[in-house]
């Protein structure tokens, strides 16, 4: 199994960027790929970007430029900075594993931390 704790969500004005981190710990040996999402208020969870296990890295193609996803493997840490966040950014922003297990696929989902943007 796999856990993923996020961090670094808060309160922030529009403009300050921030940088949130999702640790895994458990088999991270199994972890292919992971990815950030966010659920604004209201809307559904969408998919902000992706990174895996060989550093290459996607975007959904709105948010591109506006987000940086990278990775830290000595730390088992993957990273997703906001740039110049916007008041729209505000949402509970989570990550995602996606991990091979006896030759099956399945996610594993952190419980997500909250960023509010205020203008």
């Amino acid at each position: 199994q796999v856990q993923l704790v996020e961090s670094g969500g808060g309160l922030v004005q529009a403009g300050e960027s921030l940088t949130l981190s999702c640790v895994a710990s458990g088999s991270t040996w199994t972890i292919n790929s992971i990815g950030w999402y966010r659920q604004p208020p209201g809307n559904r969870r969408e998919l902000v970007a992706v990174i895996n296990k060989d550093g290459g890295s996607d975007y959904n193609v709105g948010m591109k430029g506006r987000f940086t996803i990278s990775r830290d493997n000595a730390k088992n840490t993957v990273y997703l900075q906001i740039i110049s966040p916007k008041p729209e950014d505000t949402a509970v922003y989570s990550c995602k594993a996606d991990v091979t297990e006896a030759g099956w696929g399945r996610d594993y989902w952190g419980r997500g931390t909250q960023v509010t943007v205020s203008s």
